[in-house]
């Protein structure tokens, strides 16, 4: 991480905007204290719709009823 103080960012900004895409994060500083963080832009992610899979999946009608005895003493290790 490098930090840089407000006038040497706006002197170097090309430069330093180059160094954000490449991965490297950069803090600008006022009076020595940081105040911004430059990090590479990452568009947000798509809302998931719902229901999107509906009609695509079907489950059994005994989907959730009990495990026969052998499987599920299987599952616990006995």
């Amino acid at each position: 991480m490098q930090t840089v103080n407000i006038h040497e960012a706006k002197t170097h900004l090309s430069r330093l905007i180059e160094e954000v895409v490449e991965g490297q994060e950069v803090v600008i500083a006022k009076a020595g204290k940081p105040v911004v963080r430059m990090v590479p832009f990452v568009p947000p992610k798509s809302p998931r719709r719902l229901g999107g899979l509906k009609g695509k999946i079907r489950t059994t009608d005994d989907f959730d009823a009990p495990l026969p005895d052998e499987l599920l003493a299987a599952f616990e290790g006995r």
